[in-house]
């Protein structure tokens, strides 16, 4: 069989999983649900990821293969990725492993070598940078804690906080205390916080404000402009930061955007980010990414073990870019 990769792209909402040759071809994928060893600790997670890694192996006629490339989500600190890769070995999937945070996954979808930023604003953000001689670049990325502003929990928090104030007299007047409750079919900023609070609304329905806010914000409403207007100098801010810490201001430098909040591509947000990265780092090239990160993780995976001519090129086809 020869060289093999196990790419494993592990999110707190699904997990995928892909065996790969070091020629680029996909003998096997497999998908199962989230990856949350801080909600059900670390053994218990793993017994959950080794239900798709296996279905994965068995599909490729494996048992194991030359190395494992997890990209891991809550594999935030240096401390959590050597936690996570013991527990990872211990399962005998590979001979080696490399565990890096799932935010690396999306970045080396996008780019042709190891080089580049990516900045990550879905449920929450993040941002990592890496060039090929393996420096890296990265934030704790654990909410307003670690510095962390917006992604699209805070963002729904934010228009939720706006409308709240403006519906009592506290705040500026704005339309998101018209278009936030009639989302829900609510009459007013009030009755729509009483049934978020007493779980009338479930929470996790919280994130379906987000797009509303975006709306708001396209019909002219200066509030909800303004909050969509601070997210593009959050996004900036990080992708800046990191560029400088990998002396990449001064190159041509790809700059990837992902995650649900910056591939809806919504026009104010991602025309100001452009806006906002030509006057502070010229040289940045952004670019929305939408390839599944499991074919970061892969690539990865190929970087570390040696990929054939032609094999990132195999493995781009069969992912659709």
């Amino acid at each position: 069989m020869g060289l093999t990769v196990l790419a494993i792209d592990a999110g707190n909402s699904k997990t995928d999983v892909a065996v790969v040759t070091a020629d680029g071809e996909v003998l096997a994928t497999a998908r199962g649900g989230g990856f949350r060893p801080p909600a059900v600790g670390v053994d218990t997670a793993m017994d959950d990821l080794a239900e798709t890694v296996t279905r994965a192996l068995t599909t490729a006629g494996l048992t194991s293969v030359t190395h494992v490339s997890a990209c891991l989500a809550n594999a935030d600190f240096p401390v959590e990725e050597e936690q996570l890769a013991a527990a990872l070995h211990a399962r005998a999937w590979g001979t080696t492993v490399t565990v890096r945070n799932d935010t690396f996954a999306i970045l080396r979808a996008g780019v042709t070598e190891p080089r580049g930023v990516a900045v990550v604003c879905g449920a929450g953000i993040n941002c990592v940078g890496m060039r090929p001689d393996g420096r890296t670049a990265r934030f704790p990325a654990l909410g307003r804690v670690s510095g962390d502003w917006g992604g699209g929990w805070g963002l729904s928090e934010e228009a939720l906080w706006h409308a709240s104030r403006a519906e009592d007299g506290r705040g500026a007047h704005t339309a998101l205390a018209r278009t936030l409750p009639a989302h829900f079919g609510l009459p007013t900023v009030y009755a729509l916080i009483e049934a978020l609070h007493l779980d009338d609304i479930p929470p996790l329905r919280r994130h379906e404000l987000t797009p509303v806010l975006f709306a708001t914000a396209s019909g002219g409403d200066p509030v909800a402009r303004a909050v969509v207007e601070r997210q593009a100098e959050e996004v900036v801010a990080m992708a800046v930061v990191a560029l400088t810490r990998l002396d990449l201001l001064s190159e041509e430098t790809p700059v990837l955007l992902g995650g649900g909040v910056l591939a809806a591509r919504h026009p104010q947000l991602n025309d100001h980010i452009t806006h906002l990265l030509t006057e502070r780092a010229p040289k940045a090239v952004p670019q929305v990414v939408t390839a599944s990160p499991v074919l970061g993780a892969a690539l990865l995976g190929l970087d570390r073990v040696g990929k054939r001519e032609g094999a990132q090129e195999r493995l781009r086809r069969y992912y659709g870019v």
